[in-house]
């Protein structure tokens, strides 16, 4: 599997029920919440790329927590 662009990670966000936090009109990334029993989980991803650098990646898939095996199935 190669690395991911920007808008696959964005898309495989939102069906895993993450959505956008409001988008500002500069700035190079955007944020992604979703609510779960307990907890907020906010996802950072940036914008724009075609490809996704690896130590990024395994950032988002921190950030997104017990959603996270959910969003690298999704990715495939």
């Amino acid at each position: 599997m190669g690395l991911p662009s920007s808008k696959k990670v964005i898309s495989a966000l939102t069906k895993d029920g993450f959505h956008p936090r409001g988008k500002s009109k500069s700035g190079s990334h955007q944020a992604f919440r979703k609510e779960l029993p307990g907890e907020t989980r906010t996802v950072i991803v940036p914008l724009g790329k075609k490809e996704i650098p690896r130590g990024t990646m395994r950032s988002i898939i921190r950030q997104a927590g017990p959603t996270a095996k959910t969003l690298a199935a999704l990715l495939r």
